[in-house]
């Protein structure tokens, strides 16, 4: 969820079916005040949660955030939607830093990957 420009730009691995993705788009307003600190926080809190498997970001120069959180199952989603820090950084956001965003979670039924080097998956 963070900009980390000496981490290496990977996407979150191909997991074996199925598992749950929480896709959240964002558009945020100019009052950033304390955003950075509370997306690290968050980034450090979710990994404590049974079943996350790990987090995509991108943001596009005319400001849309998107972030895909990947979960192992309901029930891990469940916890991370209902933590007490998590609720709290959420209603912060809405009052905020957000102008709009979406939120869509689904059941991935099918995932493969691909790296430039290595024996292409099959489907």
């Amino acid at each position: 969820m963070s900009d980390h420009p000496e981490a290496p730009v990977t996407p979150v691995e191909a997991y074996e079916p199925p598992y749950y993705v929480a896709v959240f788009t964002t558009v945020r307003t100019q009052e950033q005040s304390g955003y950075s600190e509370t997306v690290a926080r968050m980034e450090d809190l979710v990994k404590e949660i049974p079943g996350y498997l790990g987090m995509d970001h991108a943001q596009t120069p005319g400001g849309l955030g998107i972030t895909v959180g990947y979960f192992r199952d309901g029930d891990a989603l469940t916890k991370w939607r209902g933590d007490t820090e998590h609720r709290a950084a959420q209603r912060r956001g809405r009052a905020e830093w957000y102008r709009s965003y979406t939120l869509h979670v689904a059941k991935v039924e099918r995932s493969h990957a691909f790296t430039r080097g290595r024996s292409p998956a099959t489907d």
